[in-house]
């Protein structure tokens, strides 16, 4: 019989798979362009949702369901209220766009949305490594078939294509690694891989290879170089759309992940995985800001300024124990949280602006279409400009106090090792500030090409992208709530 506790810990679950089983059932009988009610039900399942993790969260319990392969603890809820908040704004953000492309011919779109946020919400409170794959392959899979809803567009096709093939590698490693494990340590819980690692009577170099590939997939899902292949032609090749939704929640389900097998399952293998962390972080910041210089496409250019991003991210997680040390744990995975937290915020306001401009007929993908967009309209181009200088790390945005965050983590540790690789990071952010500086350049001081169009937006749009510019700002000048919400919720995580 299973306890009142464990359908506690899925009610979220439970009611996002309810609701998108309903909006499939309804998008049969509606037959219109638009799919108006499928929209406004998605929108108001999100933000219930977002509630409702959001007053679980706030609640500080901690429960574990189904034997403890579920758990449901505050950094889980956050992360699942963040996570319903980004798809919310990608609805909004993206309903303009994919009904001008006719990618609501099925109602496919408000579903496939609802799913992946499934995939996340299983991802993020998994207790165990069979929940922690199920969850991933339904993010995956709904993923690719967002990526490929243009039927008729060969690119958007092409980006599917190469997305499958090297999700499904990437899940390979991800099951390779975690089946070694399992094999080592003879339980799939993750409490009790804990367990069995820390008592440590088992095969040494069995564990070893298994956090390899473990570490591996979970470079993939962040898009971690030499696992970033993906991340430019999806990102370029995919609906605009569907880059945000791919871009957005998927952030914070592959960080609850790496969290969930790195710190809370693996915490005393950190001298190894931390290596590695810490190679994939160089790599990643040197090559994603080296190559996004060179490009001229924007959604290209994000990409690349995504992988950049996520090895800041990567040094957060590997800079919490020091000399066998666990002391520092907290303050490094809340800083590495509130950067993903941020990240995601400034990736869903920059990606608006890129939808805000596109038409039917016309894609503002390149550099160039954003030229004069001050002349047409200062506040998106003042919105688009704080975004950029946040992903650059400029004060007084939220960007640089994610940034800070990182570089207090490593320093403290007090080591040479971590204190290099800070100087390092802050060299890397300099060279990255050129090819955001000059987007904004491109805004404000070239010429518009033709006769510029209007920018119409919804109310909706406008509001929710109004709103997501501010918290930018807001949150840079004010950064002590949220930053004091990842501290308490990784401390009650490592604590449980």
């Amino acid at each position: 019989m299973i306890d009142k506790f464990s359908w506690m810990a899925i009610y979220p679950e439970i009611l996002l798979l309810v609701m998108a089983c309903v909006i499939a059932l309804m998008d049969l009988m509606d037959h219109s362009r638009r799919r108006m009610p499928a929209y406004v039900l998605s929108v108001m399942t999100l933000a219930v949702l977002a509630v409702l993790t959001g007053y679980y969260a706030s609640s500080g319990q901690t429960i574990y369901g189904f034997g403890g392969m579920v758990v449901s603890d505050p950094m889980a809820n956050w992360l699942k209220c963040f996570a319903a908040i980004a798809v919310l704004l990608t609805c909004i953000y993206g309903r303009s766009y994919v009904t001008d492309r006719d990618m609501l011919r099925g109602g496919e779109w408000y579903v496939l949305s609802l799913l992946s946020l499934l995939g996340s919400y299983v991802m993020i409170s998994a207790n165990n490594f069979l929940l922690i794959y199920l969850g991933l392959e339904c993010l995956t899979l709904a993923g690719y078939a967002m990526v490929a809803l243009r039927r008729d567009h060969v690119v958007a096709v092409e980006a599917a294509m190469k997305y499958f093939v090297l999700g499904a590698m990437a899940s390979g490693f991800l099951l390779y690694g975690m089946s070694m494990l399992y094999g080592a340590t003879g339980t799939l819980d993750i409490t009790g891989v804990l367990k069995a690692v820390s008592s440590g009577q088992i095969n040494q170099q069995i564990l070893v290879f298994g956090v390899v590939f473990v570490v591996a997939g979970l470079a993939f899902k962040f898009g971690a170089v030499p696992f970033h292949m993906w991340i430019p032609d999806v990102y370029q090749g995919a609906p605009t759309a569907v880059t945000l939704m791919i871009g957005s929640a998927p952030k914070l389900a592959a960080f609850a992940m790496a969290i969930r097998l790195l710190a809370e399952g693996l915490l005393p293998l950190a001298i190894d995985w931390q290596q590695m962390l810490a190679v994939l972080a160089v790599a990643s910041l040197l090559i994603g800001n080296l190559a996004a210089i060179a490009q001229t496409n924007l959604k290209r250019m994000l990409a690349y300024s995504t992988i950049a991003q996520m090895g800041f991210v990567m040094l957060g997680l590997m800079s919490g124990v020091v000399n066998n040390s666990a002391l520092g744990a907290a303050n490094a995975y809340s800083s590495a949280m509130f950067y993903i937290v941020t990240y995601v915020l400034t990736t869903l306001a920059s990606f608006g602006i890129i939808l805000l401009l596109t038409r039917e007929g016309f894609e503002s993908e390149e550099i160039a279409d954003l030229a004069g967009l001050n002349q047409r309209s200062p506040l998106y181009a003042g919105i688009m400009a704080i975004c950029l200088l946040s992903l650059a790390g400029i004060p007084p945005l939220v960007g640089f106090q994610a940034k800070l965050s990182v570089l207090q983590a490593l320093i403290s540790t007090g080591t040479t090792a971590h204190i290099g690789l800070a100087v390092f990071a802050v060299m890397m952010s300099l060279i990255g500030a050129f090819y955001y500086i000059r987007v904004i350049k491109v805004m404000y001081f070239d010429d518009p090409v033709g006769v510029p169009e209007p920018i119409r937006a919804p109310l909706d749009f406008r509001a929710a992208l109004s709103v997501n510019g501010a918290l930018l700002l807001i949150l840079g000048m004010v950064p002590g709530a949220l930053m004091t919400l990842c501290a308490r919720a990784v401390v009650q995580m490592l604590s449980t």
